[in-house]
């Protein structure tokens, strides 16, 4: 009898579909849904390297918190399902672009989606069967390129490292912000430390001081042993708080005391231990305009934000696609028969607009070679429009364009400091709500990808 594979199932609620059944026969499922942390759950079978995400049918359904669940759950081929063909730019569209290698609407055929993940599987053992030197994921080549940009980055990290002070490192989603901070620590003095990484938006608030600070046997019914905390495992290296954006103020008061001290306090413990690690942080979010709204402490973010670098997004370093996609090429697929891209396929990416940035561009890359059935691909293989004849800039690029721009960006950034309320975002632009509805109406700017907090009653500071 051949043996199930782990096949994740991601889905809004705990799912009972003819797909899902049918699928059973053929792969052993592992549930997890939107709505539960994922520090609750058991860790994910370490042999599974592809998930199926079932998107759900309602668009009242929460989905803001997917990305993390996505990043947290970590496969390597994710394929979705959808009630039906998301609309261009949905949060829906923003998903599948940036994580899934594939997609079907309902009705599902159930044997070709099996086929799809029995090929996805696959290439996935190819990957990981891999010799480790060879990368194939796109935060190893994050802060490769010739760009200005980059090369401004690249700069400002060396100095950086030749510090142990704390270093806050900004950026839009899948710029390469762990690349930055493994970066930071592997050309630090504490090179041969430990680097250990704390993922903000997966930690629960019940089990923040347990995580973060550890605990002795017995502090709790299912405490049999002592445990260090992350904190105290970082001793000697370097400690990086991933999204910590995502914290909210209770867990970033427990994290003050650190922050201040250089010590911890297990939970169930009078005693207080010395962790002297090198304080790390990333973030989507500008910390003083989150500091301005009352979601960040001030002096958490004084403790951090000394030192910064803001790594720029894909659309700012255009000169770096072509290397980066050949770099990704080569890394991902070893032992495969090498494909390459066309010159179009190559313009199309050139002229992309990359709202997924690093993230998308592997997603197109890896759609590229699995639909490619040359040795060529090509812009439809990758999901993109062809370029007009004789383009060689994006097309879009005018002063109207960049203005349209700036008047979307401005709409999603007060949008999600009001927590979508209209009457605040108008506010915070010093506009008229009527003035707002037209914008609105203009440009029409989905949801932040990852849901903002309502704005909570101020606390006073811990001493």
């Amino acid at each position: 009898m051949v043996e199930k594979r782990p096949l994740v199932w991601l889905s809004a609620t705990n799912s009972s579909t003819n797909v899902r059944k049918a699928l059973e026969a053929s792969w052993l499922l592992a549930d997890y849904q939107f709505d539960q942390p994922v520090a609750l759950f058991a860790a994910t079978p370490a042999e599974a390297k592809v998930g199926v995400l079932e998107l759900p049918e309602s668009a009242e359904v929460d989905i803001s918190q997917l990305e993390n669940w996505l990043e947290s759950l970590g496969m390597i081929f994710w394929v979705a399902l959808s009630p039906s063909r998301p609309d261009p730019g949905s949060t829906s569209a923003n998903v599948i672009v940036r994580y899934c290698s594939d997609f079907h609407t309902m009705p599902v055929d159930c044997q070709r989606l099996n086929t799809v993940l029995g090929h996805l599987w696959g290439m996935a053992s190819i990957i990981q069967n891999t010799s480790h030197t060879h990368l194939h994921d796109y935060s190893d080549l994050a802060l490769i390129g010739s760009s200005q940009a980059i090369k401004h980055v690249h700069n400002l990290l060396r100095r950086y490292s030749a510090t142990l002070e704390p270093v806050l490192i900004t950026g839009e989603s899948s710029t390469g912000k762990e690349a930055a901070a493994r970066f930071i620590h592997a050309n630090s003095a504490r090179a041969n430390g430990p680097l250990i990484f704390v993922n903000c938006a997966a930690l629960p608030s019940t089990l923040t001081q347990s995580e973060l600070f550890g605990y002795e046997k017995g502090a709790f019914t299912s405490a049999q042993h002592s445990h260090p905390g992350r904190l105290e495992q970082a001793n000697g290296g370097s400690l990086v708080f991933s999204g910590i954006n995502e914290l909210h103020l209770e867990q970033q008061s427990a994290l003050l005391r650190f922050l201040q001290e250089g010590e911890v306090q297990r939970v169930g413990s009078n005693t207080q231990i010395s962790a002297d690690g090198r304080v790390i942080a990333t973030t989507t979010q500008p910390l003083p305009e989150l500091v301005a709204v009352g979601l960040f402490r001030s002096d958490v973010c004084f403790r951090l934000g000394n030192l910064e670098v803001t790594l720029p997004p894909l659309r700012e370093r255009c000169e770096d696609i072509a290397t980066l996609a050949h770099s990704l090429l080569e890394a991902s697929f070893p032992g495969l028969e090498q494909k390459h891209l066309s010159d179009a396929a190559m313009q199309s990416l050139i002229n992309h607009s990359w709202p997924g940035n690093l993230q998308e561009l592997q997603n197109r890359l890896r759609r590229g070679v699995l639909l490619s059935e040359q040795t060529l691909i090509e812009p439809s293989d990758l999901g993109l429009r062809a370029p007009g004849p004789g383009s060689n800039q994006p097309s879009n690029l005018s002063l109207q364009a960049f203005r349209d721009q700036a008047d979307q960006q401005a709409l999603i950034y007060s949008l999600r400091l009001s927590n979508n309320n209209l009457s605040e975002a108008a506010r915070v632009l010093k506009i008229s709500r009527a003035s707002l509805y037209r914008l609105l109406e203009k440009h029409n700017p989905q949801p932040p990808s990852r849901g903002f907090r309502q704005k909570p009653t101020p606390k006073g500071d811990a001493t």
